[in-house]
């Protein structure tokens, strides 16, 4: 007959086996997750890697338009096709940073602490800084780039015979109605032609940032909110950001 002590012992150990084993399978289960989150680290860094450099692409093509009084049609093309991209690639790294905050959200109403957790969280400040970053660099060329298009408005105006003030240029640009400052002019001279070419070329040019610039500035507000709710520091950029 088994000695019950020598039974007690074998159940013992079988129940500390059965309890390793789930152990392995959960610690198997936090690699396999961790494992998957750094590819999608590795992800939203290439993507982001992308964006800036299609943000340099972007500074070449606003001085090559404004290089020509009256820029090609592929090069109009390859900017619009470049901000395309961007709005394509940022939204991208918008809604993977927000999956991500929503994963430390969730654990975190569980009360979860763990070192897996804390990685995660600093992943994802160090992503979300580096996307603002980018994105706010995007957003100075694009600036600096009406601004440019502006003073060149200005400048054919004036050789035109009409002098501005930037006031007056701004409320015109902001109400769409050029023809204000352009219908009585004279075509008397081919100068004539080629300023209210440019300034027609211009102020496009102005329309399609004013819509690009609304876009950016909604996608940062919604960044913005989420990199405040996990406490990343972005007080550098966040007051630049909101003043466009």
């Amino acid at each position: 007959e088994p000695d019950l002590n020598q039974t007690l012992s074998l159940s013992l150990t079988l129940s500390a086996k059965d309890s390793d084993d789930d152990e392995e399978v959960v610690q198997v289960d936090r690699d396999h997750f961790m494992d998957e989150f750094f590819e999608q680290v590795e992800e939203i860094r290439g993507c982001i890697e992308k964006l800036s450099e299609d943000v340099e692409q972007v500074k070449k093509q606003h001085s090559a338009i404004l290089a020509a009084p009256n820029p090609d049609e592929k090069t109009k093309q390859e900017l619009e096709d470049l901000t395309a991209d961007i709005k394509k690639t940022a939204n991208k790294v918008r809604s993977k940073l927000k999956a991500i905050e929503q994963s430390i959200e969730q654990e975190e109403g569980l009360n979860r602490s763990s070192a897996d957790l804390r990685i995660r969280k600093t992943q994802h400040s160090t992503l979300s800084r580096k996307f603002v970053e980018v994105m706010t660099e995007y957003n100075t060329t694009q600036s600096k780039y009406r601004d440019r298009c502006k003073d060149r408005i200005q400048r054919q105006l004036e050789i035109t015979g009409r002098t501005t003030t930037n006031e007056e240029l701004e409320d015109m640009l902001e109400s769409g109605k050029l023809a204000i400052f352009t219908d009585d002019i004279k075509m008397d001279s081919q100068m004539t032609k080629q300023a209210l070419n440019e300034i027609e070329t211009r102020h496009t040019e102005i329309i399609k940032l004013e819509n690009s610039i609304r876009e950016l500035h909604d996608m940062f507000i919604m960044i913005i909110i989420c990199c405040v709710i996990l406490g990343v520091v972005l007080a550098s950029t966040i007051g630049g950001t909101l003043g466009f």
